[in-house]
């Protein structure tokens, strides 16, 4: 219980949790220090002070008590009263009647129990009403005399002075240590912020610095950087000759057709040269998931408004539901747009009834396209995102020009963007509710 108590309370960043080690031993050792030199040494120096007075102390009330009377007891004690700095009074109303002493007065204690212990007939010792001197009552054969001694000649005076030394070069410590941590967190703080800027599709200039494991680290990561670069380059190159060629030999067999006599078999020959091509373009845009397009400050709202415009103008039953905290983010609009474009495909091919929605917050933005289809089992919604994918009979997509690619397609531009796509349950139509999520 007190350990996940523990683990909430401690700073979730690098610099937080460094600091906090940092500070730790100084608070441990300073407060350690504390107790055992001011425990011990400023009560033996206390004790000893006290004891020093005692012997004065003594001779006084011996005096006093060799007296005839209380008259003859002040004259006989006041020539040594001035030297002493002792003040003396007999018989005196205002005698303390208990031991008093500030709560936060811990050498206090001490005094008290060495007046106590080395001067027969103390009644009380009072450290409260005046903190310049120290009052005591002391019971004699003449009456209650009471004594007062200047503080300063019975405890250390200046026991502060070692707690501001102590708390000012804790604090100096501790101001050199932050800016040493700082210096060391920042390039890892750099590195952080690359990586997460490339996870959403954006390349930050980055330059290697700090310690050596972080610069080997941060090295590390540009490699990584250029190598999954190329990688994409020569994907999208790749592709565009792969297009290039399979197109060739289709528009030769699209001509060839388009002179042989209508039949039957040329009409079938020409509904599969159509799912080719529909095939390759899937697959085109799959494979290169607009990388070369430059991220924008794009309005989600007004993204997913137009696309939800186009679906009605081609007779589609898409609406636009509710839109909060959408702002603006940098996104790849081409790219969005196609993803939504291809739910709302998705969705209008199963269902009655389609709803578009948006929802954003200081990290995110929520793009929901939501239908009154049959749905996805859960089981199988992670396959359903995968290429060329046709669940059936739920969602089966060979019904009309699905190839299987337009969840895959769209969870792929979420991923570039820094984000996912999430399949459920639509709470309002029941249907299939498929939520892209891009980071802002």
């Amino acid at each position: 219980m007190f350990a996940p108590m523990l683990k909430r309370l401690m700073p979730r960043g690098l610099f937080g949790r460094a600091v906090m080690i940092l500070i730790a031993p100084v608070v441990a050792i300073q407060l350690v220090v504390s107790v055992v030199f001011f425990q011990r040494h400023f009560e033996g120096v206390t004790r000893q002070m006290t004891r020093a007075v005692l012997a004065e102390l003594g001779f006084l009330l011996a005096e006093v008590e060799a007296a005839p009377d209380a008259a003859a007891a002040l004259a006989a004690v006041a020539p040594v009263l001035g030297p002493l700095a002792i003040e003396a009074a007999l018989p005196d109303p205002d005698a303390p009647a208990a031991d008093r002493r500030p709560f936060y007065d811990l050498s206090g204690l001490t005094v008290i129990a060495t007046l106590r212990a080395g001067l027969p007939g103390v009644l009380a010792v009072d450290l409260a009403s005046d903190d310049a001197r120290v009052r005591l009552a002391v019971a004699t054969r003449h009456g209650t005399i009471t004594l007062a001694v200047a503080r300063r000649r019975v405890s250390a005076s200046n026991p502060h002075q070692l707690l501001v030394l102590m708390l000012g070069s804790g604090l100096l410590l501790t101001g050199v240590a932050y800016v040493f941590l700082r210096n060391q967190i920042r390039p890892i703080t750099r590195l952080a912020e690359a990586a997460e800027a490339f996870g959403k599709g954006r390349s930050l200039r980055y330059r290697p610095s700090g310690a050596a494991e972080v610069r080997a680290a941060g090295a590390a990561f540009i490699d990584m950087r250029a190598r999954i670069e190329r990688h994409l380059e020569q994907r999208t190159l790749m592709l565009s000759g792969v297009s290039h060629d399979l197109r060739t030999p289709l528009t030769r067999m699209r001509l060839e057709l388009a002179m042989m006599p209508d039949s039957p078999e040329a009409a079938a020959l020409r509904a599969d040269l159509d799912e080719m091509e529909r095939l390759i373009d899937s697959f085109l845009d799959f494979a290169r998931g607009e990388a070369q397009e430059a991220q924008v400050a794009t309005d989600p709202a007004a993204l997913a408004a137009s696309v939800v415009e186009r679906a009605r103008r081609a007779g589609k039953a898409v609406r636009m539901a509710a839109v909060s905290g959408a702002g603006t983010a940098m996104l790849r609009p081409h790219a969005v747009t196609r993803a939504v474009e291809n739910l709302v495909g998705n969705a209008v091919r199963h269902a009655s009834r389609v709803e578009v929605g948006i929802e954003g917050d200081a990290r995110s933005v929520k793009i929901r396209v939501e239908d009154d289809g049959p749905g996805i089992p859960a089981a199988r919604r992670e396959e359903a995102m995968r290429p060329f994918t046709r669940l059936d009979p739920a969602r089966n997509q060979d019904r009309g020009s699905g190839v299987g690619l337009g969840l895959s397609i769209a969870a792929d531009i979420a991923r570039s963007h820094g984000g996912t796509l999430r399949l459920g349950t639509s709470p309002t139509l029941g249907g299939l509710r498929a939520e892209i999520v891009l980071a802002r």
